[in-house]
């Protein structure tokens, strides 16, 4: 695959992640909101829980960490599963009565559902990039960190990019805390429910 096709695949992925895992659950979550509908809450603020882990790659690649692609294979496999595991809402969400506002939803959840399962494949070429520090600095790999470092340029110009993969780095510890913290105590309580007990 030349370079050029590689960096026109990997700006299409960050402004498919705009579209589908930042501008729509936003506009769904003010809507749900909006219309009162307690289930879609909850299902979105679980999704943007999981998915602050896209955010911390993005950080991570600013900061030139190879870790990054890791932790953008696992928030690629997380954020489905955070969509539909849980049985309680599911059922809530499927028994509403059938408004624009369902349809816009689900459409949603089925398209970032595709999106999620196609990008973790399109990502397992590039995991040697995590593994090797030579294979991280070559083109194929750093043409990742293209779309984070413009980010960079708007959001924190005047930052040190080591500075901004600490953060990715704190951010990252703090989220695999949670994460296990959720697995080994909460998911065994709670179940396939999202209603805390």
């Amino acid at each position: 695959m030349s370079q050029e096709l590689l960096r026109s695949l990997v700006w299409t992925d960050y402004r498919l992640a705009m579209l589908f895992a930042v501008l729509l659950p936003l506009i769904l979550l003010i809507w749900s909101f909006v219309q009162r509908v307690e289930s879609m809450q909850r299902l979105l603020t679980i999704y943007w829980r999981v998915s602050s882990l896209l955010m911390i790659t993005v950080y991570l690649l600013i900061g030139n960490l190879p870790l990054s692609f890791f932790a953008s294979l696992i928030a690629r496999v997380l954020i489905p599963l955070s969509l539909w595991y849980w049985d309680d809402l599911n059922e809530e969400i499927n028994d509403r009565p059938f408004d624009p506002l369902q349809l816009t939803f689900k459409s949603w959840r089925w398209a970032v559902t595709l999106y999620s399962g196609l990008g973790a494949i399109a990502t397992l070429p590039f995991l040697p990039c995590a593994l090797s520090r030579s294979q991280f600095a070559t083109p194929f790999c750093q043409v990742w960190r293209e779309p984070p470092l413009m980010y960079r340029d708007y959001f924190h110009a005047a930052s040190n990019l080591g500075f901004l993969g600490f953060l990715g780095i704190v951010g990252l510890i703090i989220y695999l805390l949670y994460l296990a913290y959720f697995v080994f105590f909460r998911l065994a309580k709670q179940g396939r429910s999202a209603i805390q007990q």
